[in-house]
């Protein structure tokens, strides 16, 4: 783990160890004392019909994740487990409960963090997918219609082609507009002016460049369009994402759009499960009939928290 070392890991940094009992107690525990760690606890995954009696790693073991870190609140998972007890479709599921409590969860060649999310003062929702092409952006328009029935909404939209500078639009601009704008080198496409033309109601315009497994972003303006929403004093703001990337911004409540079209495994797989796992909401779209969408919604209801609809 001599990456991290060279990262400055902390030796005081509290640790939730994820072990198998393919791994001898004895080589486990060495590496616990080798790790610049402070390991407050274990969670025992899978493979203790090898062990013989109480394995001991010198640090508690707790039932499974959540009450580990309920009970010893450690500040990132680092995973000493392996193949056969955690291949690549199980360490993706684990990783995604992981960060979806906010905790980093590293290996012997990775680490995965939880995007980092901007504190926002008024109320507010993001609306993100498990993917390109899932109809998040028609279900963002469809949203902001409906609260501007009886609020003052904001949309904050952010996009790959999006302006330099946050962009407000708070008239919807008209056919002639936009050509004029593609005429004049600028994306007419974006999403701010799309939700502006389509939902009539004031919105933000950003950008954003890279997305990472977990909807991370690299840059974005999103924080100071955040801003700009504040100033526009509206009763709730509506964070649009972008593609699979989250807005990076720590919303009160998460839309998660799926395509019905997806592959199952891909639309509940990988880190899209870290995405689920976030929804107070998930609307399943392009829903046609023989699409074979009813998988996706199984496999995508099996996912999500109890009572998320």
């Amino acid at each position: 783990h001599g990456r991290d070392r060279r990262r400055g890991h902390r030796q005081d940094v509290r640790a939730l160890a994820i072990v198998d009992g393919e791994h001898y107690p004895p080589v486990v525990r060495d590496a616990l004392a080798e790790l610049p760690y402070e390991f407050v606890a274990a969670v025992l995954v899978g493979g203790s019909e090898k062990l013989r009696g109480g394995a001991d790693y010198g640090v508690p073991l707790a039932g499974d994740v959540a009450s580990a870190v309920e009970e010893f609140a450690p500040e990132i998972v680092v995973d000493l487990s392996d193949e056969p007890v955690l291949g690549p479709v199980e360490r993706f599921a684990l990783a995604s409960r992981v960060l979806a409590r906010g905790l980093p969860y590293v290996g012997a060649d990775f680490r995965l963090d939880p995007p980092a999310l901007d504190p926002f003062e008024l109320p507010s929702i993001a609306v993100v997918g498990t993917g390109k092409r899932v109809g998040k952006t028609a279900v963002t328009g469809h949203l902001a219609r409906l609260l501007a029935k009886d609020r003052r909404v904001v949309v904050v939209a952010m996009g790959r082609g999006g302006p330099v500078e946050p962009e407000t639009i708070s008239v919807p601009p008209t056919v002639e507009a936009l050509v004029e704008l593609s005429r004049g080198g600028r994306h007419a496409a974006s999403d701010h002016l799309e939700t502006a033309a389509l939902a009539g109601v004031e919105t933000v315009g950003c950008r954003r460049c890279g997305g990472g497994l977990a909807g991370g972003v690299l840059t974005s303006n999103v924080a100071a369009g955040a801003r700009t929403a504040v100033e526009l004093r509206p009763d709730i703001v509506v964070f649009d994402g972008s593609g699979a990337a989250l807005p990076p911004i720590a919303t009160d409540r998460t839309v998660v759009v799926v395509g019905g079209h997806q592959d199952p495994a891909v639309a509940a797989g990988y880190l899209n499960a870290f995405r689920l796992l976030r929804a107070g909401l998930v609307v399943v779209t392009l829903a046609e009939p023989g699409s074979g969408w009813e998988q996706t919604r199984d496999v995508v209801g099996a996912v999500v928290p109890d009572g998320v609809p």
